[in-house]
């Protein structure tokens, strides 16, 4: 991998397979047990992955993270700590995660150079990085899980040097763990305390005991995993999750704010004076994730004194029944960006109860220093408060959200003139992909707070989207009147090319940073100069080459059909290198979908995707499958659709079937797929899927289900958008579990689940019991159960087994494909 051509590598060596190296067509088992697929399958695993992309705030600079290969299982097997819904590495005392960034380089946007820097710890493991608000320096968090250490290093942009910045320990277990002042003299950071882990005899105090009572009204819970299960577990969450503020100066000195405490979060004002803090404390719960235990918000001084609580908020095991539901109190507290020190959040007006009839939904809610005065309103919601785009005092967009009807308002406020009446910009339907206007442009401040991009004139924002249409997805940069709400298009991307803008390089809307990619060219980063409405040709900043270059001939087609019942339906149809329909006849095929709901038959028939992305090849999608010459239609549209009062799911069988007999004939139709060689597949609400259409259909001679649920009693409080709950809905619950027709799957299923999963929903007991239940009536199934894995999947030698599995499930029940490269 190249950043230019100057010849300058990225990081060191990177595996790229070239085709003759491609010849085993065998699994093969390691030394270990871990089986290994057919190398084209290996090849695809180990291809290399393009870097992470961040842009200073001057908008001259990028920085460049390399995006390391997959870990082995001996990472991924560490020790981890299940609590309250969090995972955590003991040693390190951070979030458990196995994946780190192995190197970091800087690139000039105006002249291409690309800048090395020194002194960088070796072996790098970069878990979070962070520009200065000034962007002199870059700080980093070096986590080695082999040593124990969690440590905060800073470079300096100017030396190109890098050095620890401290050698106290921080404790990232509830999340990033540090962030800079917006003054770029200090971070604020949480410190890991002394002290050692508290260890279990292995003797119950007790019962573990949990009640309710009558009278408290339907309150729907989840199936949250990780839970507490005992004073031992709580015991440990409480020695994990303390921590100690400090402030930390660019020399290393470190003053401490306060006393220790079971912190969530640490957010500074935009003028440094305060500290926003958000503690848990007991009592604790074993219903529910630690971001629901009673929790204390209080602003502290510089000095870690207390200034004022802002709220205490009690336990909360379950909420009224629907999407729209909240707790009550304060909720989505942050700091205002573009005033030095105000508080802005929401507090539900409804009791957080969707089906209570008031006018005013949410109060969105303003308290500046020294927090002596009551709050202000800054706005009355009949929905729910979505967030805002802070700009000025005289400008800020306000979201404000109903999941019921998907309907979406965008309001223009005048934040310091509360007497002025807010101005609606935008309503209309979350859905509608074709008529979203894009997000607004923001920009850093000298504090480094997210502010929007204004005109000079003060008079437009500019706004970036997707720019999703019926000839498919044409990301575009508008600049939009604030006055006349009308758009004047700076940049709308252009056959053959898929180009998103990232960032605009200047306040004018003139200099744009954008990634462009096709079919056949990987994405990588250009400059576009926008001028008078002339495009001029885009300079590259990067050149990274093919990841599979022995896949470079495979075709990709974004193709259209219709359902039945007139719903018209899209997916991506993937073809090997050098197929030809005519010459080389229909082939077995795998098709990959994600179920979704929609509201109306109108955005759900809406194009997705565009055919001008790259044939990116990756081992997580059903495309690696290409290198063993199998046909994918990849994403094929099922939407299910409730519309007005309806429920999308009351018919979500008919409407599944109904796209999957569309999606199989259109294939037929276009000669690459032979009927009777087809084989479906989909990861968590798409293995459900896969259950369902192996149950409830013969349209599939296999399914390949992985992470999936399959018995809806075990969700009992909603699952996906379904939001009744099982006795609001019980047929619906039954008629929708395939584990209930397990007696019709009559074609083979393939099973993969991660033993240790923590999806909501997605116990590993679901694929457990569906497996046993076909093994019980005679069926076809393959239950395999990886260690140490969650819902996806992480270690190397397990995506391994992954494909191998697939690829020999494959082969035996709907035939090999014809291989991209032949030995």
């Amino acid at each position: 991998m190249k950043l230019s051509s100057k010849g300058l590598a990225l990081i060191g060596s990177l595996l790229v397979v070239q085709p003759s190296a491609i010849l085993a067509q065998t699994p093969a088992k390691t030394a270990g047990g871990y089986e290994l697929p057919p190398l084209p399958l290996q090849a695809v695993v180990d291809a290399p992955l393009p870097p992470q992309l961040s842009v200073s705030p001057r908008r001259d600079l990028l920085a460049l993270t390399q995006t390391p290969s997959l870990p082995g299982i001996d990472a991924v097997a560490q020790p981890e700590l299940k609590l309250a819904g969090l995972r955590i590495n003991p040693r390190t005392y951070s979030q458990s995660r196995f994946s780190f960034g192995t190197d970091l380089q800087l690139l000039e946007i105006a002249s291409g150079k690309e800048i090395r820097l020194q002194g960088l710890p070796q072996p790098l493991a970069i878990a979070s990085s962070s520009w200065s608000p000034d962007q002199r320096y870059i700080a980093f968090n070096q986590v080695d899980a082999k040593t124990g250490a969690n440590e905060l290093w800073l470079v300096d942009v100017a030396a190109r040097r890098a050095h620890r910045l401290t050698k106290l320990a921080l404790n990232t277990v509830a999340g990033n763990g540090y962030r800079w002042m917006p003054d770029s003299r200090q971070l604020l950071v949480q410190l890991r305390v002394e002290g050692a882990a508290p260890v279990s005899d292995g003797i119950p105090r007790g019962p573990n005991t949990q009640m309710t009572v009558a009278g408290a009204g339907v309150k729907s819970n989840p199936t949250y995993q990780d839970l507490l299960k005992n004073e031992d577990d709580a015991l440990t969450l409480e020695h994990y999750l303390r921590t100690q503020a400090a402030l930390i100066d660019l020399d290393g000195k470190v003053v401490k704010l306060g006393e220790p405490a079971l912190t969530l979060a640490l957010e500074p004002s935009p003028d440094s004076r305060y500290v926003l803090r958000q503690r848990i404390e007991r009592p604790f719960s074993y219903q529910v994730p630690v971001t629901s235990f009673p929790r204390h918000i209080e602003v502290l001084d510089r000095g870690g004194k207390l200034v004022k609580q802002i709220a205490s908020l009690p336990l909360v095991e379950g909420l009224p029944t629907g999407n729209d539901a909240v707790p009550t109190g304060v909720r989505r507290i942050d700091w205002r960006n573009d005033a030095p020190a105000t508080l802005v959040w929401a507090e539900a007006q409804d009791g957080g109860d969707p089906a209570r009839q008031t006018e005013v939904r949410d109060l969105v809610l303003m308290q500046a220093a020294p927090f002596e005065q009551a709050p202000q309103t800054l706005a009355r919601l009949n929905s729910r408060y979505a967030g805002i785009y802070w700009g000025s005092g005289e400008l800020a967009l306000l979201s404000e959200y109903w999941w019921k009807s998907r309907q979406v308002k965008e309001w223009r406020i005048a934040p310091d003139h509360l007497d002025r009446a807010p101005q609606l910009l935008r309503e209309g339907s979350s859905e509608d992909r074709y008529k979203d206007p894009g997000r607004p442009v923001t920009v850093r401040d000298e504090h480094g707070e997210t502010r929007l991009l204004v005109s000079a004139d003060g008079d437009s924002i500019f706004r970036i989207g997707g720019g999703a249409s019926p000839e498919g997805d044409r990301p575009f940069l508008d600049k939009v009147s604030l006055q006349t709400k009308q758009a004047t298009r700076l940049f709308h991307s252009q056959a053959p090319y898929y180009e998103a803008p990232q960032v605009l390089l200047d306040d004018s809307g003139q200099r744009l940073l954008t990634a462009r990619e096709s079919p056949t060219e990987p994405g990588n980063f250009f400059v576009r100069e926008l001028g008078a409405g002339v495009e001029s040709a885009p300079r590259a900043l990067t050149h990274f080459p093919h990841p599979t270059p022995q896949l470079q001939g495979v075709s990709k087609q974004l193709v259209r059909y219709k359902r039945k019942d007139g719903v018209e339906l899209t997916g991506t149809l993937f073809l090997p290198p050098n197929y030809d329909a005519k010459r080389d006849g229909p082939l077995p095929m795998l098709m990959w979908a994600y179920p979704a709901e929609f509201k109306s038959a109108e955005a759900a028939s809406q194009t997705t995707d565009s055919p001008y992305r790259f044939n990116r090849i990756g081992y997580w999608r059903p495309q690696a499958f290409l290198a063993m010459g199998y046909a994918v239609f990849d994403e094929f549209s099922v939407p299910i659709v409730g519309e007005g009062s309806k429920e999308p799911n009351d018919t979500y069988i008919a409407q599944l079937v109904a796209s999957a007999e569309a999606a199989v004939d259109e294939v037929v139709r276009l000669g690459v797929a032979d009927r009777d060689r087809i084989a479906v597949g989909g990861h968590s609400y798409g293995a459900f899927m896969t259950a369902n259409l192996l149950a409830h259909t013969r349209l599939f001679k296999a399914g390949i289900a992985r992470s999936g649920a399959y018995n809806r009693t075990l969700t009992p409080f909603g699952f996906q958008a379904e939001e009744r709950n099982y006795w609001q809905a019980k047929d619906v619950y039954q008629a929708m579990s395939p584990f209930n027709y397990a007696d019709q799957i009559k074609d083979a299923l393939l099973l993969i689940h991660g033993e240790q999963d923590n999806n909501p929903g997605t116990f590993p007991v679901q694929s457990e019991r569906m497996y046993a239940a076909i093994k019980g009536l005679g069926g076809t199934a393959r239950l395999v159960m990886l260690p140490n894995e969650a819902h996806a999947y992480r270690a190397r030698e397990s995506i391994m087994q992954m494909l191998a599995e697939s690829n020999r499930w494959l082969e035996t029940y709907i035939g090999p494909g014809k291989p991209a490269v032949q030995p």
